[in-house]
């Protein structure tokens, strides 16, 4: 499946929202089979995405310098805006390393923090493909493993309320 088709699948967050959980207690956990294959293709995509820099900071030592005098004088964080999204992403491919072990098949339990974390790094994912001064062109293959461990979360209705 070609970029533009797994990428048009994937909901516009203008209009997507994360559903209700009927569990109270805690965040209720979403068992999902994963294969080690599809762990190392989303772990070879997070790379790739990881190493892409959106804001220019690290590519333009101008914007850095006005940046960190920015820091220095008015007592802000230089902060990028994707750092965040990048611990989360991380964390949660560690956590379902773990669960995963060595097995070649397993099964990794998906919070709602894990599933919101895998719908921002699909939407991010399509905007820095989009976006013309980024370039960012990951493996077709690993978009689709990634867009088929989010669907296997949003696909099971365990935990949701019924409409």
């Amino acid at each position: 499946m070609s970029l533009d088709n797994v990428f048009g699948q994937v909901p516009d967050p203008s209009a997507y929202s994360f559903p209700d959980y009927a569990l109270p207690q805690g965040e209720p956990v979403r068992p999902v089979a994963v294969t080690a294959a599809e762990l190392d293709s989303l772990l070879d995509l997070y790379e790739r995405f990881a190493a892409v820099d959106p804001t220019g900071i690290d590519s333009n030592p101008f914007l850095r310098a006005t940046s960190e005098f920015l820091e220095q004088t008015v007592g802000t964080t230089l902060e990028r805006p994707d750092e965040r999204l990048h611990d989360d992403i991380a964390t949660m491919l560690s956590e379902f390393a773990e669960d995963l072990g060595s097995e070649r098949l397993g099964v990794v339990d998906v919070t709602p923090a894990h599933f919101r974390t895998l719908y921002f790094f699909l939407t991010s994912c399509k905007a820095y493909h989009v976006a013309p001064h980024i370039q960012f062109s990951p493996d077709e293959g690993a978009v689709e493993t990634l867009y088929t461990v989010f669907q296997r979360v949003v696909d099971q209705d365990v935990y949701r309320r019924s409409r």
